[in-house]
């Protein structure tokens, strides 16, 4: 049997499947990351423990399908996360600076002042939030040891240098569109982009199709010296991808630690209203573009507030949400800020409306509805920008296999959500891409006819409308800012 190699690196795990000339998952294997907190905002990770989790990952997918050869290796990552390290010997000379880190908040606020911001956003699709990593790569650059051979890049490029050992310097052209450093229109390094940054242009890697030749394997555990990486790309456009959402209006949400919202569009379109414009993938040269509208914290409130309600898991907190009486309170989970579509840094973590008759019930539910609200405000933004209604609605990640939060989405968004019933729609769509240039698949109308597992979920009759009005209160507060009202 013929199979493609799947590697997705995550925020909280690396996860390896392997899938068939069928399109057919064979096995998988995941191993977990770890992620520090050195201080209030800071999220980093360690790059060598990335690379170490993707070799655990691989080696458990791989011996629970002792039989199958890899024909090909397909990377999706996480995205906005970025690292720095030695060229010559590999050596990591900083940290993982994750996407969702908010050190760089100041170096922000202060290109925002200097009038940059509406330049950098008409060039790169993106705004001046410390979620994306022009500034990330120039903090990074500031601590390196003097007098090395430096690379940087986003997480596909370290991926890149350690598969092939040290061999290639490389990232796709999705990834390069999250790097605030690229070019959209003219699909390349921005000599401008980077001189606002202070970014020398020769430490980031070379841009590829998304689909393409990133050189062969060297030390990868249990695959063989010499297998073509075929495929890169972040895990929110390789989701859509997996679905096979090549129409534009065809939407999907990815649900984690954050989430992303991202509908295809036609070509491209300038953004506003807090949504982001990017490349969805690239093949063949040809770019094909989506909005996107990245929302920074999402299923991480519910391990959190599983805690602070006593809940021995997070299944009983969504179980307890789905008791609960209306005229609840609303939930804010702006713990590092507020992303799309308000890109409010200043904005803080809340609960509105609570009383004495609030019960544990209601803040349960409260907090999970906030994952739907978040996405519902995205998808209101996107579809006043395009002027277009949204096709097929798919739904990926961990937390859309739940059911119960699932029907929140579909109730709150007022449409049907395609809920994927394999949770790996990342590695899926990286497998595809890989398919794609081995020769495997020959074009997208074979990879939209390969089986997929998934269930309609359709909205039922509730009283969204109320809630939303709880959750438009919740949200105000959490980003009044009082500095502001005294004219400080």
């Amino acid at each position: 049997m013929r199979a493609i190699l799947a590697i997705d690196q995550g925020t909280t795990n690396s996860k390896a499947v392997l899938v068939s000339d069928k399109g057919e998952l064979v096995s998988r294997g995941s191993a977990p990351v770890g992620i520090a907190y050195p201080k209030p905002g800071w999220v980093e990770q360690d790059p060598q423990r990335v690379w170490k989790s993707v070799c655990e990952a691989v080696t458990a997918c791989l011996q629970a399908a002792p039989d199958i050869g890899v024909e090909a290796v397909a990377i999706s990552n996480q995205r906005e996360s970025v690292t720095i390290w030695d060229a010559e010997t590999g050596e990591p000379l900083g940290p993982v600076v994750s996407w969702q880190c908010r050190r760089t908040a100041e170096d922000c606020e202060r290109l925002i002042h200097e009038g940059h911001l509406d330049r950098v956003q008409s060039i790169t699709g993106l705004p001046l939030d410390p979620m994306f990593p022009g500034p990330k790569f120039r903090w990074l650059l500031d601590r390196a040891p003097a007098g090395r051979h430096l690379w940087v890049g986003t997480i596909d490029s370290w991926l890149v240098h350690c598969l092939t050992g040290g061999q290639r310097h490389a990232c796709d052209a999705s990834n390069a569109a999250r790097s605030q450093l690229f070019d959209l229109q003219k699909q390349a390094w921005s000599e401008e982009l980077c001189a606002i940054f202070d970014v020398d242009i020769s430490v980031l890697p070379e841009v590829l199709d998304s689909a393409a030749d990133f050189g062969t394997t060297l030390g990868l555990p249990g695959v063989p010296d010499g297998t073509p990486i075929r495929s890169a790309i972040g895990d929110s456009h390789a989701a859509l991808f997996g679905h096979g959402a090549f129409n534009p209006g065809d939407g999907k949400v990815t649900f984690g630690t954050g989430s992303s919202v991202m509908t295809t569009l036609p070509g491209f379109i300038a953004p506003k209203s807090g949504i982001t414009t990017t490349i969805a993938w690239r093949i063949s040269g040809k770019p094909t573009f989506a909005f996107e509208g990245n929302i920074l914290v999402s299923a991480a409130s519910l391990p959190w507030m599983t805690e602070i309600l006593g809940l021995p898991d997070v299944a009983a907190l969504i179980d307890l949400a789905a008791t609960a009486e209306p005229d609840g309170p609303g939930f804010v989970p702006a713990f590092v800020g507020l992303g799309a579509p308000y890109w409010n840094s200043e904005a803080r973590a809340l609960f509105s409306q609570i009383n004495f008759n609030t019960t544990r019930a209601q803040m349960a539910r409260a907090v999970t509805d906030s994952i739907a609200f978040q996405v519902y405000d995205v998808f209101s933004a996107m579809q006043n920008q395009s002027g277009g209604g949204i096709g097929a609605l798919y739904a990926d990640g961990g937390p859309s296999q739940n059911r119960f939060l699932m029907q929140c989405v579909a109730d709150v968004l007022m449409r049907p959500v395609m809920q994927c019933k394999a949770p790996e729609a990342s590695a899926l769509g990286a497998a595809y891409l890989a398919g794609l240039s081995v020769g495997m698949w020959p074009a997208l109308e074979t990879i939209s006819r390969l089986p997929r597992q998934s269930q309609l979920v359709s909205p039922e009759a509730n009283d969204s409308a109320e809630r939303r009005k709880t959750w438009g209160d919740a949200v105000a507060r959490s980003t009044w800012n009082p500095a502001i009202v005294k004219g400080e």
